[in-house]
């Protein structure tokens, strides 16, 4: 992000750090973001629902923990495999990038892993699987995804800004009129 304003800002050198983190708490939120894909993310995020995510690969296997001679005889736990281009398809271009961030990602197969074995059924766990990804697909949607700035908001940053630029170029004609009045009269 301080990348982005240097090149949006001309900045004097050795100057960078200090005054793009002031100038940054004076920006919305949002400001760092492509907007276009901000807004192909929310009107996603408005029409998303679990049938429109891909079905994924289920495979069952024997499940551990209490059950007794059920857990011993069948094969109820379900882990289900969705490849990141698979869900690439269905999610927006801004979410792309944390796809392999999330805590279910395995890079040998580049794909999200769940598991689930509460279940006594395996369509009731492979339905918890969904759900699953479900949740993780809108918790990465509300940690990315900033909301809408108000237009209030927006004026209130811009006078924010206005002011600290003001500010900035009164010190440096403050602080060029002192090093001219160290030099003496001009000759």
């Amino acid at each position: 992000m301080i990348q982005s304003f240097a090149r949006r800002h001309v900045v004097p050198r050795g100057v960078l750090p200090s005054i793009c983190k002031r100038a940054l708490q004076t920006q919305p939120f949002e400001a760092g973001y492509d907007q276009e894909e901000l807004r192909e993310a929310r009107e996603w995020h408005t029409t998303f629902t679990e049938a429109k995510l891909p079905r994924g690969e289920t495979t069952f296997s024997r499940s551990s923990g209490p059950g007794g001679q059920h857990v011993n005889k069948t094969e109820s736990k379900a882990t289900t495999s969705w490849s990141i281009s698979e869900l690439s398809r269905c999610l927006p271009k801004i979410l792309h990038q944390t796809l392999r961030q999330s805590k279910y990602y395995v890079k040998r197969s580049d794909s999200i892993l769940v598991q689930a074995q509460t279940q006594r059924s395996r369509a009731a766990n492979s339905d918890e699987n969904r759900g699953k990804l479900m949740e993780e697909i809108q918790r990465m949607y509300k940690e990315l995804v900033p909301g809408v700035t108000s237009s209030e908001t927006k004026k209130k940053h811009a006078t924010i800004a206005k002011a600290f630029h003001d500010t900035r170029v009164k010190a440096k004609k403050h602080h060029s009129a002192k090093k001219a009045s160290r030099k003496g009269p001009s000759e």
